[in-house]
Formats: C-alpha cells, sequence, structure tokens
C-alpha cells in the first residue's frame, strides 16, 4: 500500500486499512482512469472517492441523487476538517454563495449535488471554470433501462462529463445485475478490468421468510419487535401505511416514528435524527428512507409489504449489520400486496393518446415554443406536464429516447427569468469598475420590472434590450451573486433542444408507436421483477444462494451450499432431524376483491362532478387506485373522498369499471 495512501486513510478517516477493493478501486482513479464499484450496502463505497479527493489537484464532483444523504456525508467530512459541501435547494442563497466562493477559490475538494444541476448552464458555466478533478456518480444503476430505478437524468450524465471534459469518473452502486454494469460501464468507456465487485455475501445476516395474511402481519411484527427490542427498520409501501404501523408499534410500547416524502421536511429530518441519535429504535418508512444511511448498528430490517424487486430488498436488507454482528432481515410475504404494486407499474404508463399529444408539443413545437431558424426551442417540463396530464419523470424518458434516436440534441437547461435584490449601494456595486463596464453593469441592474424589493429580470429580454449576448447578461449576474452585491433567485426552469432529424425522422406516428412498445416493455419488466419477489419468498432453496445468483456472481452454486441461518436452511435442518419432507411454500393471499355496491356509487358521484382531469377512463382509474398526476394535483384532487378507495382493487377491474361510467 503506497505510504500517502495510509497516511491519508488513517489521519483523515480514522482507518488503519482498506476494506476489500477499496484500494484497487482508489490507484485506478489516481491513475488516471475510469471505474466501476460494485459493492454491497455497506462496504464503503464512499471512501472510493473521498480519500482520493484529497490526493488530486482539484475538486471532486459528487452525483448524489438524495438530499438526505448529501446532508449526512458532508457533516461527517466536514467534522473531519475535509473541505466538503453540497448544493441543493435547501440551501440560502448566503450558503449557496459561500459554496460558490469555495468553487471559484479552489478550497473546496468535494462538492455533492443532485444530477439535474447538471443541465443548469449557470452551474455548468461556474464548473468550467473550475479545475474539476474526479466526478464520483452514486447510484449508478440508474443509469441502465434494465436497472430497478431507471432515472432519464442519469443517462445525461456520461454526456455532461464528456463535454466538461472530466476524467476519470467513478460509478458506484450496490444493486447491479450483469446486464446494468455493463450499461455502466459502456455509458462512461469504463474497462472491464476496472470493474471492482465484491461479494454479496453477508454471512451475517439472516434472511427469514415468514407467510403472513394481510390481517395478522401487524401482530407479528409488533410481536417480532417487542420480543427483540432492537434499533430496526420497518419498509412498507404507502405513506398511510407507514402512519398507522407506526401509530400501532407507539401504543404497543416501542419508541417507533413514521418517515415518508408526504411528511414535512423538519418533520423527516427529525424522525431521522431521533433514529440516527437512538431516540427512536424504530423507524417505519417507505423506500424514501434508507440511502446513504450510515447507522452500524440496525438489528432487524422487516419488509412489511413486499418489495418492487430484489435489487430493492438486497439495498434495503443491506442496510442491517453493518457492524458485522448478527442481524435479521424479515419478510412478511403477503400475496395480497402484489395488487397495490401492480396498479402502481399500470398506472405509470402513459396513454397512447397523451404520447402522442406529447409528441406533437415537442415535433411541432412552433405552437407552444419559438423555434429559431436553426430548429432550436425550449420547453418547460411542468407546463408539458399540466398540457398532456403525464408526469414529468415520463417525460423526461421520452425525451431521452428522442435524444438517443437522433430526434432531438439536448442543449442545456436555463431559467427563464431571475430575481435579484441589491445587497450594497449601486455605487458600491459601480466603484472600482472602468467607465464601460459601469455602464453596462448601471444599464443591467435597470433592465428588469423592479418591485419593492425584488427586481425581475429576463435573460433573453435583458440581451435584446442591452443589445448584449445572453451569455454576458448571465456571467455579469453570476458576478454580481458570487460578489456579494446581489442576492439572485432563478424561476422557470426550461430545457433548451434541437430538432436534428429530418421531418420524415421525426413521423409522429411511428414514433409514438415506438413509445408505447417502449413503456409496454417496461411495464411487463416490472411487473415480472415484482413476480421474481414472490417467487424468492417462496424459494425453498437457500436464500442467500439465490440472491447470489441473480447478481450474476459466477461462483453462486458452489459460495454458499447453504448458509444455514435462512429460512430455508432451517427448515430444511428441522425436516431432516424429523426425517420429513418439505411442502411448498405458500404465501397467503385474500380472495381477490370485487368493486362493491357502495363504492360504484361513490365512482358515478364523482363521475357526474365533471372533473376535467378525470375525463378518460385511464386517468379515472388512476386515480380511485390512489396515483396522482399532473392534472389530479392541479385541481387540488389528492383529499377527495374518492382518491384511493380501489387501491386494492386491480388494475383492469377498475379500468373497466371506468370505461363503463365513462361510456
Amino acid at each position: 500500500m503506497p505510504h500517502d495512501l495510509r497516511d491519508t486513510l488513517e489521519r483523515s478517516f480514522g482507518h488503519t486499512a482498506f476494506r476489500e477493493g477499496q484500494e484497487q478501486v482508489i490507484e485506478t482513479l489516481l491513475a488516471g482512469r475510469s471505474a466501476l464499484a460494485l459493492f454491497p450496502t455497506g462496504a464503503g463505497k464512499s471512501l472510493c472517492y473521498q480519500l482520493p479527493s484529497l490526493l488530486m489537484d482539484g475538486l471532486t464532483v459528487v452525483i448524489s441523487p438524495l438530499i438526505a444523504l448529501m446532508k449526512d456525508q458532508v457533516e461527517v467530512l466536514q467534522s473531519r476538517g475535509i473541505a466538503a459541501a453540497r448544493l441543493d435547494s435547501s440551501l440560502s442563497a448566503a450558503e449557496a454563495a459561500e459554496v460558490y466562493d469555495g468553487i471559484r477559490s479552489g478550497t473546496l475538494k468535494l462538492l455533492y449535488i443532485a444530477p439535474e444541476r447538471l443541465l443548469n448552464e449557470q452551474f455548468v458555466a461556474r464548473l468550467t471554470r473550475a479545475r474539476v478533478a474526479m466526478m464520483a456518480v452514486d447510484e449508478a444503476h440508474c443509469i441502465s433501462e434494465w436497472g430497478h430505478n431507471f432515472r432519464p437524468e442519469y443517462l445525461r450524465l456520461a454526456h455532461v462529463a464528456k463535454e466538461l471534459g472530466i476524467c476519470p469518473v467513478l460509478a458506484l452502486t450496490a444493486t447491479a445485475t450483469p446486464a446494468v454494469a455493463a450499461d455502466i460501464r459502456r455509458a462512461f468507456a469504463i474497462a472491464a478490468a476496472d470493474h471492482v465487485q465484491n461479494s454479496f455475501l453477508r454471512p451475517n445476516l439472516s434472511y427469514r421468510i415468514t407467510p403472513c395474511s394481510a390481517g395478522d402481519r401487524l401482530e407479528v411484527l409488533t410481536n417480532r419487535l417487542l420480543e427483540r427490542r432492537e434499533t430496526a427498520i420497518v419498509y412498507v409501501t404507502l405513506q398511510k401505511t407507514a402512519e398507522e404501523v407506526a401509530g400501532h408499534l407507539r401504543k404497543s410500547g416501542l419508541k417507533a416514528l413514521a418517515y415518508h416524502a408526504g411528511l414535512p421536511d423538519e418533520q423527516r429530518h427529525e424522525a431521522q435524527d431521533a433514529f440516527m441519535g437512538g431516540r427512536a429504535d424504530t423507524i417505519v418508512a417507505t423506500i424514501a428512507f434508507g440511502m446513504g444511511i450510515d447507522k452500524a448498528d440496525i438489528r432487524g430490517v422487516y419488509h412489511y409489504n413486499l418489495p418492487k424487486t430484489l435489487e430493492n430488498y438486497a439495498q434495503e436488507t443491506g442496510r442491517a449489520g453493518r457492524d458485522g454482528k448478527p442481524s435479521v432481515c424479515e419478510l412478511l410475504a403477503c400475496a395480497d400486496d402484489r395488487i397495490v404494486l401492480d396498479n402502481f407499474t399500470y398506472g405509470d404508463t402513459p396513454m397512447p393518446q397523451a404520447i402522442r399529444h406529447l409528441l406533437d408539443e415537442l415535433l411541432s413545437p412552433g405552437a407552444s415554443a419559438t423555434v429559431s431558424e436553426d430548429g432550436e426551442f425550449d420547453i418547460s417540463l411542468y407546463d408539458l406536464a399540466q398540457a398532456t396530464d403525464i408526469r414529468p419523470l415520463v417525460i423526461e424518458t421520452v425525451l431521452t429516447h428522442l435524444e438517443l434516436a437522433g430526434v432531438l440534441r439536448p442543449l442545456g437547461s436555463f431559467y427563464a427569468s431571475y430575481q435579484f435584490r441589491l445587497l450594497a449601494s449601486e455605487a458600491a456595486v459601480l466603484d472600482g469598475h472602468t467607465p464601460d463596464r459601469q455602464a453596462f453593469l448601471k444599464r443591467l441592474l435597470h433592465a428588469g420590472k423592479r418591485g419593492t424589493k425584488w427586481t425581475t429580470l429576463s435573460p433573453d429580454e435583458a440581451a435584446a434590450a442591452l443589445d448584449e449576448p445572453r451569455d454576458r447578461i448571465l456571467k455579469a449576474l453570476t458576478w454580481l451573486a458570487d460578489s456579494g452585491h446581489i442576492e439572485l433567485k432563478p424561476s422557470g426552469s426550461r430545457q433548451r433542444y434541437r430538432l436534428e432529424a429530418d421531418p420524415a425522422g421525426r413521423d409522429p406516428e411511428r414514433l409514438a408507436r415506438s413509445m408505447q412498445e417502449l413503456f409496454a416493455v417496461r411495464e411487463s419488466r416490472d411487473l415480472e421483477r415484482l413476480q421474481g419477489v414472490l417467487d424468492f419468498a417462496g424459494h425453498r432453496g437457500c436464500l442467500t444462494r439465490r440472491l447470489l445468483q441473480y447478481f450474476g456472481e459466477a461462483s453462486g452454486d458452489e459460495a454458499v451450499a447453504g448458509c444455514g441461518s435462512c429460512t430455508s436452511c432451517n427448515e430444511a435442518v428441522s425436516a431432516a432431524a424429523e426425517k420429513v419432507g418439505i411442502a411448498p411454500r405458500e404465501i397467503p393471499a385474500s380472495a381477490v376483491p370485487s368493486i362493491t355496491a357502495e363504492q360504484a356509487a361513490a365512482v358515478r358521484s364523482l363521475v357526474a362532478e365533471g372533473r376535467p382531469s378525470l375525463h378518460t377512463p385511464r386517468q379515472l382509474a388512476r386515480f380511485l387506485c390512489g396515483l396522482t398526476s399532473p392534472a389530479t394535483t392541479r385541481e387540488r384532487l389528492g383529499r377527495h373522498a374518492v382518491f384511493g378507495t380501489l387501491a386494492r382493487v386491480p388494475f383492469a377491474a377498475v379500468l373497466s369499471e371506468a370505461e363503463t361510467m365513462l361510456r
């Protein structure tokens, strides 16, 4: 081990030895080559970029999808005296200005950002003026459509890294099948030899399957937690379930708190801090909780509801026992959960007419956006979502595929307008500049629409009025903000594109069919992944070995002849001792619910209200299954008495009822 690596490891991070795979990844990066670190949860991925960032000349940009993860890691690094910061929507203007100052001065070593920030022209302009030593991409499996959590903005990261000339890049993930890993390597030009993968085998984790009926599992969970009285995470599917289960556990004498995306930010942070600090022993959470949680003594992870995929299951159970001590991962398996999870999948598939409407807006933008002579135009995801009633994430997926098909070329994102207020007198702002610069700044400060405190300015309008390039307007605003002369607030995020293909190449009929097929394949793939979870729950062989095989470990058959601690291994030992056979493990399922007369009457009353957001059968079916859309959100129907009343009825039955009602 090189002397400087050992010194930095001990001095800055308090460790005397590397964990498996860490040193190889770090040496690859220090040699200037990109790498993929495929390590299970808790294996120390973060150190793989944190340590080399201290030995490289320049800034390491860390792409992370969660503000909570950024916050936790930055606080730990700062406590160790490492110059780290994050940029996210929770920062005040003064805090953001301090971060920008660190970027500009070169004193900052690690900067955590969300992936979408790299589409912001103002931020990218700052990066081009900084010395960027490396990019680290956490949750890199999001780049692959073969993965369980595809995010369109991740596909663009590789393009941005190339455009900015950033190398090396470190891709990190805890959950990637062989197909996903190949996608990641291809996107970031990572050599196969620089793909470092640790075994997913966690000998201290005991995987347990407990078949439960829907009516029994709350009692089973409560008894488990009361018996063990240890730190635990309970994962559920719905926000409402998180509240109900946490409330029941508190009444039973446990220090339990709910955590989900529907809670106010302050309440979520309080719940997380209480759990991390030991003031709560149980957190009942949706998947919004857990990424980046560095708590070593979690003794149990319980899945009250089925996870959507085995990737989710591996990631969530991997949060148990990071200290290496025995920990329990128990799945309370009930097939009833499949209906709700299936409904999420069906409801996420956009309607054919909505896809065609979206494509018309994008491929013939003249009606909704100004198109320049060279085919450039800009859009607002929010406006498109409202016009088509398609969620922004789905719109981004369509945009990404149009990019990959060569139909559109992304030119970056920008803000349509800015608000600023002076933090110093105008004379102080102008002082010290040349007469020409003073004249330009004075005209800029007076170019917008003045309010009581804030001035609203459109860069495009200001550029036209001042006869200056738009880029100069933005650079001046950025400089004024960085210098502390103004407080600057952007608004109206828009994305700019260029139509690349000729009219024949962007035929809306052909592209609409292609997109419909794409979403049909994704729907089928998501349903198969959920079936894979049920197959795992019913699997009579070693559960540990089953997971190893799923994640492509070549030695999966031989690595664990039988872990000896999972439910299947224990059942096999018990059966052998008693010399009896093992019956197939059955996962309880209630009779498929049908729509009652009372529920049908409530739906008819809803239809009679004539809501514009519920005028098609699929819109109505999604609403009845508890799935929001841009249109229902705009009409504030989330608290309507009928919203989600058929969440436990199969989507096909709800859709059929909706079609009947709307005839």
